[in-house]
């Protein structure tokens, strides 16, 4: 989502990193182009006025840090003033009322309200160990209720049925009182699409609303609309009294101007982020990690929690322990790294929170090889062999490389290529366990970087490229 925004921003405040001091005079170029960033990744006008106006003030009177450059420091005040247009910290839900507690989704048509119940739902079940219920209130929309009942069914959570004959208030009350005979923790009501200039239907929703006193009032918004996405999130809080907004489609080709005119023009926080159309695929709103993306700088902390909800840690501890021992990466072990490269979101969601590698150029090349198509073959291959062969490559002669390629349906040349990727990745985890021989990966994997373009300005801004301070 922030690509563009990003590209721009960092090529701009490297004209100010290597500045002796910071005056009127360096920073009105910097300001320019940084204004021009924000309006072409459709910012409000007014938002990105006050934000101008504020770096300005701020770099203008700062009493710079020994410790960083000018530049450096005109680059932390752009961060700090991101992450206060944003909302400065993540708002999390409030589920400490009496149970059930009723989040209602409101907001446009197709802006993802029904995904985003069934997304929601298997959050608060898998992060927060709740129970979670479903119920649509959309009786206009054909086919709404029957896959508001699908996608709660594919992530676990209960699902109340309800018939386009009911009217909405009735079918909410109803849901309530079978959520408390349940004793579900949360109630998700899922809402019909609506504009906000159609008075009738945001009657209905405001009534819904009155007589149901929702804990969480969230509006759902397509962050594809820009900044309008922030003028209609505005007009459903005058109706509403909105408690968060979630914003959908963010993987696609928005340019980011939603998410940061959202909290300056309603004053509401986003909570979520929706990154795909998996039903996984819901982050939780930081502020100061998405200022720090924007920046170039990644999103470790992101990318770490991730790793860490995701990975099989006793398989990972056993491979380690194995390697440790002396022991060979096989191809039982390679397709479970293959498998947990999956459940990260694979290589590109993984590299677009590392720092300096949205301008580094591996991230392009890596994109042509089509990693993703790749990891398919591979896992088609090594699900083509014995046991036995998997555990002891040595074993794979000619004839079981025929049999392995008919199996996947594959020529005898892509199994050679997956024996050569398996011979170097072995020997690898052999440099992994001993720490000399990590010392010269870590050694080549920088001299790699440089080569693509990174080097120490790739890092993003923030690290000041060539001119930081060792």
């Amino acid at each position: 989502m922030f690509d563009t925004l990003t590209e721009r921003l960092t090529q701009s405040l490297r004209n100010v990193t290597g500045s002796g001091q910071l005056t009127e005079d360096n920073i009105k170029d910097t300001l320019r182009e940084v204004r021009m960033a924000l309006l072409e990744a459709d910012v409000a006008l007014p938002v990105t006025r006050e934000f101008i106006a504020k770096v300005k003030e701020e770099a203008l009177g700062q009493q710079v840090m020994t410790q960083l450059s000018p530049g450096q420091a005109f680059v932390k005040i752009v961060y700090d003033e991101l992450t206060k247009m944003m909302g400065e910290a993540n708002e999390t839900l409030d589920l400490n009322a009496k149970p059930p507690v009723v989040i209602l989704l409101a907001g446009l048509q197709g802006a993802g309200k029904t995904t985003t119940a069934a997304k929601l739902a298997r959050f608060l079940k898998e992060r927060q160990k709740k129970k979670v219920m479903t119920v649509s209130a959309d009786v206009y929309r054909p086919a709404a209720i029957k896959q508001l009942e699908t996608v709660s069914n594919e992530v676990g959570a209960g699902f109340i049925p309800s018939e386009a004959s009911e009217k909405p208030i009735d079918i909410v009350n109803r849901a309530i009182e079978q959520a408390k005979i349940q004793f579900a923790d949360v109630l998700i009501v899922d809402t019909a699409g609506r504009l906000h200039v159609d008075e009738d239907m945001m009657d209905e929703i405001k009534e819904l609303h009155a007589a149901v006193k929702p804990t969480e009032t969230l509006f759902v918004v397509d962050a594809m609309t820009g900044q309008d996405a922030a003028n209609t999130a505005k007009a459903f809080n005058d109706a509403l009294a909105l408690t968060g907004v979630i914003l959908t489609k963010t993987d696609g080709d928005a340019r980011g101007g939603a998410a940061l005119s959202v909290r300056a023009i309603t004053g509401k926080p986003i909570k979520f982020l929706g990154m795909g159309e998996k039903l996984d695929a819901l982050e939780p709103f930081h502020p100061d990690r998405v200022a720090q993306r924007i920046l170039g700088m990644g999103d470790v902390l992101s990318l770490v929690e991730e790793v860490e909800r995701k990975i099989d840690k006793e398989k990972a501890e056993k491979m380690a322990k194995k390697l440790q021992k002396g022991g060979t990466f096989n191809f039982e072990d390679m397709l479970m790294q293959v498998e947990q490269m999956g459940k990260t979101g694979g290589m590109m969601r993984f590299l677009d929170k590392l720092p300096g590698m949205r301008n580094a150029g591996i991230q392009d090349a890596i994109a042509q090889a089509n990693p993703e198509k790749q990891v398919k073959r591979m896992e088609a291959i090594i699900q083509s062999m014995t046991v036995k062969e998997r555990r002891n490559p040595d074993l794979i002669n000619a004839s079981r490389k025929k049999r392995i390629a008919l199996g996947c349906g594959m020529d005898v040349a892509e199994i050679n290529k997956l024996m050569k990727q398996q011979a170097q990745m072995a020997k690898m985890m052999k440099k992994f366990a001993n720490p000399a021989g990590m010392s010269k990966m870590l050694k080549s994997f920088g001299n790699m970087q440089k080569q693509f373009g990174g080097g120490g300005g790739g890092m993003g801004p923030l690290f000041g490229g060539s001119d930081a301070k060792k």
